[in-house]
């Protein structure tokens, strides 16, 4: 009898300890049901965007730059996106060269103004963060911000008024500050958003001298997307 006694114990602890971890695998797979179903049935609050924008050189080595870019991301609560995107950035750029012609049609010294017209293709690759001020069902405010790299593609560099961009990392930069407007009463995820926005690009380039020289580029401008 004494001996059965603790065998008695352990077992019946045994069974508590079994009931309560079948408890508790129940529980969790209850849990990642709750979890996957929402993202299956596309409740787990997935956003997406397509913006087009247009932003003017401003400053000494300001470009004109159209742009087209997407986001994808997750909405982590009624007032805050975070997502990743990309785009393509076609970046109007010149520079004012003062060139000396010589020759017997000219005439010697004969120094007309030339402008030089470059354009080139950047790449921006980018984490977006975007605060929404006030709800989805009416009008709201929202500021944008675009943080990544750029990439100039399809050629080694480009000419810019004050500097030059090389095909090496960039670093980008475009905050934006607008209004939010719903376009579907039943799905309040559809909205168009417009609003104003400043672009900076950033690159160091190798100079010829065997330095690095770094080129800035600003612009302001506007932009448009379809959110849903």
């Amino acid at each position: 009898m004494k001996r059965s006694l603790p065998l008695l114990l352990l077992t019946l602890a045994g069974a508590s300890v079994a009931t309560e971890a079948q408890a508790q695998y129940y529980e969790m797979a209850n849990q990642l049901v709750g979890m996957v179903k929402p993202a299956l049935t596309g409740g787990f609050n997935y956003r997406g965007f397509i913006d087009a924008g247009f932003t003017g050189g401003i400053g000494c080595n300001g470009c004109n730059s159209l742009e087209i870019s997407t986001t994808q991301g997750l909405k982590y609560a009624d007032w805050f996106f975070m997502g990743l995107g990309a785009g393509a950035n076609v970046i109007f750029a010149g520079q004012d060269n003062d060139i000396h012609v010589t020759g017997s049609s000219w005439g010697n010294g004969f120094r007309p103004d030339y402008r030089q017209r470059d354009i080139g293709v950047i790449i921006p690759l980018y984490s977006d963060f975007r605060f929404n001020i006030g709800g989805e069902q009416y009008c709201s405010f929202f500021i944008d911000l675009k943080v990544g790299a750029a990439f100039l593609v399809g050629k080694n560099y480009l000419v810019t008024p004050d500097g030059v961009l090389d095909n090496s990392e960039g670093f980008y930069f475009r905050p934006t500050v607008g209004v939010r407007i719903p376009v579907d009463s039943k799905d309040t995820r559809k909205a168009i958003n417009i609003g104003a926005t400043y672009q900076l690009i950033t690159n160091n380039y190798w100079n010829y001298g065997g330095y690095y020289n770094n080129t800035t580029i600003n612009s302001i401008g506007a932009s448009i997307s379809f959110e849903w």
